[in-house]
């Protein structure tokens, strides 16, 4: 599909990303880690790559399937090394050059470093840097990828963070119905367009168009799951007003991203919207059958097939996994 009347450029770089002229401006400062093909290509294979992992089983992409809009349906909290299990779902990661902050608690606040965190977890993926710039120094491919990059043969940790990054600045998704709409190429149908309506009145508040998310941190009712005791933002900023606060996610591709919440707790949307419905987050008290099925109807148009099936995002077989 042809971006010829929407695709911005951004400046000082030398690959497009299809960004809407109704989204606002990216956070993420390009000019400090300029796009080009080949370091996201680099990104995209270090992605994937099982070799980030302290037993060269867990990559990126185990967690974080392209499948499913880059979040995972498997299980309801994320998986790591030696068959440890977290404490939280894996997040979907598309339109990551808008976002403020990464994690459900925030604790990251630059695209540059997020992928630190789970590297270097121990019930992730549990190598330190140190380790894994050896491991792909002394690799038989990946210097000359890097050199390729970088201009340089010596992998630094700084390179590699900044390689994934490139590669996750790439996974943009803008193509939904909703989209489709806002450019004058579709029409919502009669029960969208009641949905819709429903959702700039209950639910646009926090997860704000275009976007779909405010980018703050909600307490969003949950009851806590004693066996997991997690008490999302206060357990960073140590404020009791931010306990049970999560980061307000994104409604974009909500088909692919099950299951849902910081938990996993939901495995099906219409559990979602259930149990909104019941909440005193919403401006109307009382729902009709009717009016949720129009807001699922809505949210449906949230969905990017196109962006899910890119395979221009998928695993590629000239990669390092091959040899």
């Amino acid at each position: 599909m042809a971006f010829t009347m929407w695709s911005a450029i951004i400046e000082r770089t030398m690959v497009t990303l299809p960004i809407p002229e109704y989204f606002p401006r990216a956070t993420y400062n390009f000019s400090q880690n300029p796009l080009n093909k080949e370091t996201i290509e680099l990104g995209r294979m270090l992605f994937y790559e099982p070799q980030l992992s302290k037993d060269n089983t867990i990559s990126c992409a185990s967690c974080h399937s392209p499948y499913n809009a880059f979040a995972h349906v498997d299980h309801a909290l994320s998986h790591g090394i030696e068959d440890q299990v977290g404490r939280r779902n894996a997040p979907a990661l598309f339109n990551l050059a808008w976002q403020k902050s990464f994690m459900w608690d925030g604790a990251v606040h630059h695209l540059d470093v997020q992928a630190l965190a789970p590297i270097t977890h121990p019930k992730e993926m549990g190598l330190s840097m140190k380790t894994l710039v050896e491991k792909l120094n002394t690799h038989p491919i990946y210097p000359s990828v890097f050199e390729r990059a970088f201009g340089e043969k010596q992998i630094t940790g700084e390179h590699i963070l900044k390689a994934l990054s490139q590669f996750q600045l790439t996974l943009v998704s803008t193509n939904s119905k909703y989209d489709q709409v806002q450019r004058g190429d579709a029409l919502f149908t009669e029960q969208e367009m009641n949905g819709k309506k429903l959702f700039d009145k209950n639910c646009n508040r926090c997860h704000t168009a275009p976007l779909f998310t405010n980018q703050g941190f909600e307490h969003n009712e949950l009851p806590l799951d004693g066996s997991l005791r997690d008490f999302g933002r206060m357990e960073l900023t140590m404020l009791s007003e931010d306990s049970m606060k999560f980061k307000v996610p994104s409604l974009r591709n909500l088909d692919y991203t099950f299951p849902y919440m910081h938990d996993g707790r939901f495995k099906k949307l219409s559990e979602v919207i259930v149990f909104y419905t019941k909440s005193n987050l919403l401006n109307k008290k009382e729902w009709t059958e009717n009016e949720k099925r129009d807001l699922l109807a809505f949210l449906i148009t949230l969905n990017d097939p196109s962006f899910v099936f890119d395979k221009s995002h998928h695993y590629q077989k000239n990669s390092s996994n091959e040899n």
